[in-house]
Order: C-alpha cells, then sequence, then structure tokens
C-alpha cells in the first residue's frame, strides 16, 4: 500500500488555561504557571530576551524598528488594556490588523495574559467577521468594529499611558494560535493549536523550518494567514529581526532583502513568479547573498517558477514543506532534493501519509489518490472550532489529491474539491494553472469545471495577462504541454490578479459567480 510512517518527535507538556465563557467543544484545564515542568510561557520567554538585550531590534516595519524593549514594554501595557476590556487566560482574541509592528505588540499581548491570537484579514468584510466571531467567541476583536458590541480595540489604539509597562505574572495559554480557515466559500472554522503558549511549543519547529536563533525575518505575505503568522512568531521567539513588508511589490521583495541583509524569506509562489517577471536587469543588480533559506508553503509551485530560483540561488537555500494549519503529518524538500525528483513536495518528516481511491482501498505508488493523514503516534496536533473533520478509521484528509513515487517522495495533484471530471477523465486545475503561467504574457491564472451537456464538465481558464494573448495562442501553447482533454475549452481574461496575497486562487468562488443567474 501506499503509506508512509515517521517515528514520532518528542512530545511537549501542553497546558490548557479555563475558559470563562467556554466554546463549544474545546476542552481545557488550568493554566501552567512560569516554570511548571519546565515550560516558559511565550511571553515571559520575550520579556527575558528584552531584558538580555533590551538594545536588539525585534520588529522593523515601513523603516520603523522596534527594540525587544519596546516591544516588551508596549505589550505589557497593551495587555493590560485587553484585561480590562475583560480578555483573560483562555480567551480568543480576534486580530483583524494589517502588517505592521502593532500586529506583533497586539499578538504578545494577548499571550501575556494567557490568551490566544486568532488572526483575520483586517479588510474582512462585516459578513465574513460575523461569522466568524459566531464560530471564535473572541472575548475582544482588535483592528475591526465589532458587528455585535463585544469588546473592540480599533487600529492604531493607543493604551492609557497610566496603565503600567513592566511584566505580568507569566501565564501560559491554553493554545499558542487559533488561525481561521474558510469565510468567503462556508462558514469560517477555527483550528485551535495543541501546543500550549510555551517558548518550547513555538520553537518545537525552529530547526525544521531552519529558523536559527538570530536570524532576520523577512514577512513577505499577510500575517492573517497561517504561515507567515507562524513562522515569524517563531522567529521572534529565537530572538529573531521580523522585518514585516506592509505591501507585497516584487522589486520591493529585493530591496528589503538587501537593506535588511535578510537570512531568512518566505514566499508565496505567486510571488515568486512576479519576482522572476522583473526586469533582467534589476534582478542581476539584487544582492541576495545573506539568504540562507527561501521558504515556500502553502500552495503548488509551478516548475518553471521553481526552476528559475534553484537557477537563481544556490539549490540548498531553497527549501518547501507540505502540510497544513493542521499539522498533522509534514513533508520537507531542499532544492538539491527537489532537482532528483521534480515536482515532488517531499518525503515525510512527521506522521504518516496514506494515498487512497474513493472507496479508501490503498493505491500503490504512481497512482493519484485522496492524501488521508495521521498525526505521530500519541500526539494531537489541533482542533477545530465550528467544523468536523473529513476523518476515517483514524485517518484525516484535507482534500488534497496526490502520490508517492516508489522512493517515497509525495506529489500533489491537486485539492479534492476543486478535480474537474471530464468525460470520465480527472483534470487538476493546478497543472493546467501551471502550463498556463509558464507563458510569457499570462501573469496568473485559475481554471474552474464549468457545466457541459457532452463530458458532464468542461475545462475553463481565467487569465490576467500582461499583454494580448488570443485563445488560439494559448491553445496551441498547451497542447504543446498537456494531454487534449485537459486543454481548456474557454478562456477569459481578468484584470486584476487572480490569486491573493498570499498565493491563494479560490476556485469555488469563481466557479459559483459564474453559475449564477446574473453571469454572463
Amino acid at each position: 500500500m501506499t503509506r508512509q510512517r515517521q517515528p514520532a518527535p518528542g512530545q511537549h507538556g501542553a497546558a490548557h488555561g479555563s475558559l470563562g465563557d467556554p466554546i463549544e467543544g474545546v476542552d481545557v484545564t488550568a493554566p501552567v504557571p512560569d516554570g511548571a515542568d519546565g515550560a516558559t510561557p511565550a511571553g515571559a520567554a520575550l520579556d527575558r530576551l528584552a531584558a538580555e538585550s533590551p538594545d536588539a531590534p525585534a520588529v522593523t516595519c515601513d523603516g520603523v524598528t522596534f527594540s525587544r524593549a519596546e516591544l516588551a514594554r508596549a505589550s505589557n501595557r497593551y495587555a493590560r488594556a485587553l484585561a480590562q476590556e475583560g480578555v483573560g487566560v483562555g480567551d480568543l482574541v480576534t486580530i483583524g490588523l494589517p502588517n505592521g509592528i502593532e500586529f506583533y505588540v497586539a499578538t504578545v499581548a494577548a499571550w501575556k495574559l494567557g490568551a490566544t491570537p486568532q488572526p483575520v484579514s483586517a479588510r474582512l468584510p462585516g459578513a465574513e467577521l460575523s461569522a466568524v466571531i459566531e464560530v471564535a467567541n473572541p472575548a475582544v476583536v482588535v483592528g475591526l468594529p465589532s458587528p455585535d458590541g463585544r469588546p473592540s480595540l480599533p487600529a492604531g489604539f493607543e493604551p492609557d499611558p497610566a496603565l503600567s509597562d513592566e511584566p505580568l505574572p507569566p501565564v501560559v495559554p491554553p493554545c499558542w494560535k487559533a488561525p481561521t480557515s474558510g469565510g468567503s466559500t462556508g462558514r469560517p472554522k477555527i483550528i485551535l493549536s495543541q501546543d500550549a503558549g510555551t517558548a518550547e511549543a513555538v520553537l518545537a519547529r525552529a530547526g525544521s523550518l531552519r529558523i536559527d536563533p538570530g536570524c532576520t525575518f523577512l514577512v513577505t505575505a499577510p500575517l492573517y494567514h497561517n504561515a507567515p503568522f507562524t513562522f515569524s512568531l517563531v522567529a521572534l521567539v529565537n530572538a529573531g529581526h521580523v522585518v514585516v513588508m506592509p505591501r507585497f511589490d516584487a522589486a520591493d521583495v529585493l530591496r528589503h532583502i538587501e537593506r535588511y541583509r535578510a537570512t531568512w524569506v518566505y514566499l508565496v509562489p505567486a510571488l515568486m513568479g512576479r519576482i522572476l517577471r522583473l526586469p533582467g536587469a534589476t534582478r542581476a543588480a539584487a544582492d541576495l547573498s545573506s539568504v540562507r533559506t527561501l521558504f515556500h508553503v502553502g500552495a503548488p509551485c509551478p516548475e518553471h517558477v521553481k526552476r528559475g530560483w534553484l537557477d537563481w540561488l544556490p539549490p540548498h537555500v531553497v527549501l518547501e514543506h507540505y502540510t497544513g494549519t493542521e499539522a498533522i503529518a509534514l513533508t520537507a524538500i531542499d532544492g538539491e532534493d527537489w532537482l532528483r525528483h521534480p515536482g515532488s513536495v517531499g518525503r515525510l518528516v512527521s506522521g504518516e501519509i496514506l494515498i487512497t481511491d474513493e472507496d479508501f482501498r490503498p493505491l500503490p505508488p504512481g497512482e493519484v489518490g485522496e492524501v488521508w493523514m495521521r498525526p505521530p503516534a500519541g500526539r494531537r496536533t489541533y482542533q477545530y472550532v465550528g467544523a468536523t473533520p473529513r476523518a476515517r478509521d483514524g485517518w484525516e484528509s484535507l482534500g488534497d489529491m496526490g502520490r508517492f513515487d516508489a522512493d517515497g517522495y509525495l506529489y500533489l495533484a491537486d485539492r479534492r474539491s476543486d478535480m474537474i471530471l471530464v468525460g470520465g477523465a480527472n483534470v487538476y486545475p493546478a497543472e493546467v494553472e501551471a502550463a498556463l503561467e509558464a507563458h510569457p504574457s499570462v501573469r496568473s491564472a485559475a481554471v474552474i469545471g464549468l457545466p457541459d451537456e457532452d463530458l458532464g464538465n468542461r475545462v475553463h481558464a481565467i487569465v490576467q495577462t500582461d499583454a494580448p494573448a488570443e485563445d488560439d495562442a494559448l491553445d496551441r501553447f498547451l497542447r504543446d504541454r498537456l494531454a487534449p482533454y485537459k486543454v481548456p475549452r474557454t478562456f477569459e481574461r481578468s484584470d486584476v490578479p487572480l490569486r491573493d496575497d498570499a498565493g491563494k486562487v479560490r476556485r469555488s468562488a469563481l466557479r459559483a459567480a459564474r453559475m449564477s443567474p446574473a453571469a454572463p
């Protein structure tokens, strides 16, 4: 059977805090004080770093830098302001702030009260925010007006200067993060990490991520997404300097790397592609010699984009992981290994993966099926609020499709929900999108299935282009790269990017819009 297993890593003591107003289904016990079982509260760990090196840079954005001491003082005062609004141990704090220093102040402040930061987009529409709040039941909303009258603090909030900025009594949050998934395509869900808010738990993945102590970490994606949120906090707790980009311009990424001598850079494949499209002179002038790790995760990376970066940087610098916010299982691959196994997302480094057909029968290497995961033995990595896992016989699925090769390397096909069945044949949109985005005039692409009387579905491509590209030209380009049944029958042009700043494309929403009676 196609099944991969990895030995369980060392366990962490997952402490939990009691909730004043419990969220339905959340399992909590009592808060762990500083030092219990050797655990150090994450907030207290940052205060200790500030005491050791008060002037060392902690967070920089738009040319403004907060030292470790400034971040500690600001977050202590902000925590006391949150406490005045009723935030306590085990509460969720919804944070809808744009990328910036204030985002980290609010996040660390929540930790220092034993609360859990729950990030959302600063541009979240009111209806979506209401849906998130209904599920999360946060004590306070930060950065956005609360739609139901519960306490909220606006973006740019300044706590009363009379509030103390001295350290608070140390306490461990029940879980250290609670990202959100869903929203525009259905009822949102909260993904509660099952690791407590200790420095040990936050730093547990630092080694596999190559986030070294004292690194300079460049944030190039929205902080409300799990990957930049998680990884930048790992860097911060690991005595790093977090440099945050408020906007995601390709040329500005190169300027930030050079100006701050960034050693660890997170990029989504969409932004990687935009950077490769910069004028040759701009790229040639860029100094990327400081970068020790360029990391990408969360979206398929087109092969031509990956090869472009492997030609630019030493291949060992480029690191890719495959997992989910749920962190059930994890694969990893660096650029050197990728060149030996092009297209793979790597081999297992944690947990187990099983590939099955629609009847849950294990598939052999080489056959595409649904990707099922199981965490390391005896470990629980997450808990949903507002959703039920897709589970079967102890395995869970995030909806991805993929296959293993004979050497145990995983290759992803697409999301189960996005697969298009064309006359009985499976078409995976990500494969067609990657082929389209290899065309020199195509900046971004999204591929969906639309009803067809003959074949059941037809492949429809939505493309954003730099220059006019006739449908016939795109068709010829694709026929040299794809089987005929995968080539889109119809093309549509878009004036705006089809992926967001985190590299995500919402195919279900695009399809729903074109299935609407009001659609042309």
